[in-house]
């Protein structure tokens, strides 16, 4: 069976040889007949006179012969294109018709066709080349044709002068192939939610490179067929889209951002392949894009915002993960355990959320990512505001006290809020958004891009940081309100800090002599810093930056209490009112001593100098319209500096003119107050030593701090 089989081969190979064979001898046949049918048309016409000269009856009987076989020729060519045609010998038929129209000129366009026979037998040919066009169209369109005879397909009809039709069939066919990939792999699509789209990328942008490079290769770079390839590409990639969409899990879900960054990440990569082959796609991937990462954002973060801010679902189990074993944890012990949990559930979802971005998702969409988390954090910072005493200024939070479950009433609970936050802010914020951004400033996959992706993600985070820091000083600033406030006034709603004991010059709240001190609310003041400096030194271990902060922003705002203050001014501006050298004397003397609190703890602020500086002059200008020369009443600038200074070191060495017992005496309600609310026991005058020790650390100008490393840094 096998030899015959090789026998009937070979026999076919030679019937194919024997075809071809006559087919040459035919086409030679009648090259013969041609040449001299018209070799006897000239002779006939040099030599003879039309009309009057009767033709040789011999040369009329050759060319009779002639032309009757030259028909014939033509027949045989027919039924040979008719046999190639029958046994889808498309090459071979084309060959022979390209051939015959070297041959006859006349047979590719309109020509002469005044002979009737031309006229019939042009028919013919152009029906046999018809068949043989609709054959290789049947070829190119098989589910099953090979790249081969799809290429030979093609190079067919472009030989028979259908360029526009093979291009067409090109794109059509490939565009088939990739359909039939993308529904073999779409069942898969539920199975591995997260990273189909890296697969559906490859899939499509491959089937875009082979296309482009075979139209290249095939029509060369006729701008026609290239901007044919470039509309095709981008419906492709619209429809790639699409497919992403419509099979992505649901956009709240927490991987659906993995799944959106996922397909940024894979399709940006793959286009940017293809710009080597002069197609520039990752502005059109954007556009389409965006709107979907953006939707998948807005959910995301919708979602974060409900279980970031809902105490009441804590995960344990991911407060027990490594990476919520963090500096937030000091504070467990010190405050409520919700508070905490509360701070590590915050920085899980973050930290979840960040882990779901790749490279080129931050390098577009960061700055949109960004922006959501410090809005988050803002939310947060909302949250621990309701969480301390006082009434909200800010109307937009009573959207949040049904989910307040912990409320920091002592000084050690209040400061351990304020830690917290300050930590998430300072370092556990900051240190999880710049690993993935550095990451992508790393990434090998940028390189293409461009954009300096160095110069961007610095430009972003520092947006970012700016827009942090004012969210906890939102925070910063309600607490050190409310506990200006109520050390300046009682539970009977008076002021402590009255301008009444400026008035007379002498009271129980001044002490001038010989030995002068601070007006007795401003040494109570001192008292106070010191007492919340001790409980600092416990609650925020290790944290002197925000220590300084917050004692900073203290003296700051009893300053600027007294500034803005005006039922404080319009007494000394009511001339019923008597005044006296020696009140404006002390008051200048307590500015004085507050800006030199501030120098001595380690916290200098310029701001605090500058308002202390405008309460001066302001005070100056009231005296003097009232009559008082401050010139011949006041003593040297640096008399009020030192004698601050001495006051400072007086009252912890415990020798002053006033003990301490005096001061409780007559303030007893400040001390009633706010000591009481503190954890510690210790005196209204602490040791030298415990407020050094907070003011250990040289902290320089605290007017705008920096609380971030700049990622270049």
């Amino acid at each position: 069976m096998i030899i015959m089989s090789e026998e009937v081969v070979e026999m076919e190979h030679e019937l194919v040889e024997l075809r071809k064979h006559i087919s040459a001898q035919g086409i030679l046949v009648q090259d013969l007949m041609t040449g001299v049918c018209r070799e006897l048309e000239e002779w006939n016409s040099a030599n003879g006179n039309i009309g009057d000269c009767q033709q040789d009856p011999q040369v009329d009987e050759l060319q009779s012969s002639l032309l009757s076989d030259a028909d014939n020729q033509e027949a045989i060519f027919l039924e040979n294109i008719d046999v190639l045609l029958a046994e889808h010998k498309v090459e071979e038929a084309v060959e022979a018709l390209e051939a015959e129209e070297k041959n006859f000129p006349e047979l590719k366009g309109p020509g002469d066709t005044s002979s009737m026979e031309l006229s019939s037998y042009r028919s013919a040919f152009l029906k046999r080349k018809s068949m043989l066009e609709d054959q290789l169209i049947e070829i190119t369109e098989q589910p099953l044709v090979s790249i081969l005879e799809l290429k030979k397909a093609l190079s067919a009809l472009i030989k028979l002068g259908k360029g526009p039709l093979a291009h067409q069939l090109l794109l059509k066919s490939y565009g088939s192939r990739l359909q039939k990939s993308i529904e073999l792999f779409l069942p898969s699509c539920s199975v591995y939610p997260k990273t189909f789209p890296a697969t559906l990328s490859r899939l499509v942008f491959s089937i875009i490179s082979v296309t482009t490079k075979e139209s290249g290769l095939i029509f060369g770079d006729n701008p026609v067929y290239t901007n044919r390839v470039v509309q095709w590409v981008e419906w492709e990639i619209e429809y790639f889209v699409r497919l992403v969409k419509e099979n992505a899990p649901s956009s709240e879900k927490l991987f659906a951002l993995g799944t959106a960054s996922n397909c940024v990440q894979a399709s940006l990569t793959y286009s940017s392949m293809l710009e080597s082959q002069g197609l520039k796609l990752s502005k059109l991937l954007l556009v389409l894009l965006r709107p979907y990462i953006e939707e998948v954002l807005e959910l995301n973060f919708r979602w974060a915002r409900r279980a970031a801010l809902d105490v009441t679902e804590i995960n344990e189990s991911s407060l027990l993960s490594p990476r919520s074993v963090s500096p937030l944890s000091a504070f467990a012990t010190l405050s409520d355990s919700v508070l905490v949990d509360s701070g590590m559930k915050f920085m899980d979802i973050i930290e979840d959320i960040l882990a779901q971005l790749t490279p080129m998702a931050v390098l577009h969409f960061g700055a949109n990512v960004l922006t959501r988390i410090s809005q988050l954090f803002d939310k947060y910072m909302d949250m621990l505001i309701k969480s301390l005493p006082g009434p909200s200024d800010d109307d937009n939070l009573t959207e949040l006290k049904e989910v307040i479950h912990f409320r920091a009433e002592t000084d050690s609970e209040q400061l351990a809020l304020l830690g917290l936050a300050f930590t998430i802010l300072d370092e556990l914020l900051p240190l999880a958004v710049i690993k993935v951004w550095c990451l992508t400033n790393e990434s090998k996959e940028l390189e293409s891009e461009n954009i300096v992706p160095n110069a961007s993600i610095t430009a972003e985070l520092k947006e970012w940081k700016r827009s942090l820091q004012h969210s906890f000083d939102k925070l910063r600033d309600h607490f050190c309100r409310q506990y200006v406030l109520t050390f300046i006034y009682s539970r009977q709603g008076k002021t402590r800090l009255n301008a009444l004991i400026y008035l007379s010059g002498e009271g129980v709240d001044l002490y001038w002599d010989s030995d002068p001190l601070p007006s007795l609310p401003f040494q109570a003041l001192f008292s106070k810093l010191q007492q919340l400096a001790t409980v600092a030194g416990d609650v925020l271990l290790g944290k002197e930056k925000i220590q300084k902060i917050l004692l900073a922003r203290l003296t700051e705002t009893v300053v600027m209490w007294l500034s803005e203050e005006q039922e404080f001014w319009d007494v000394f501006e009511d001339e019923s009112v008597p005044l006296k050298p020696l009140g404006l004397q002390q008051l200048i003397l307590d500015m004085h001593f507050t800006v030199e609190i501030a120098c001595f703890a380690g916290y200098p602020s310029r701001h605090v100098h500058q308002i202390a500086s405008a309460i001066i002059a302001r005070a100056i200008r009231t005296f003097s319209a009232r009559g008082i020369d401050p010139q011949s009443a006041l003593p040297e600038d640096e008399w009020f500096v030192e004698t601050a200074r001495t006051a400072i070191n007086k009252l912890l060495l415990g020798t002053s003119g006033s003990d301490t017992s005096e001061i409780d005496e007559d303030h007893i309600t400040i001390h009633d107050e706010m000591v009481s609310g503190s954890d510690e026991t210790a005196s209204s005058l602490s040791s030298i030593e415990s407020f050094k020790s907070f003011a250990s650390a040289n902290m320089g100008e605290l007017d705008s701090p920096v609380y971030f490393n700049d990622p270049e840094g």
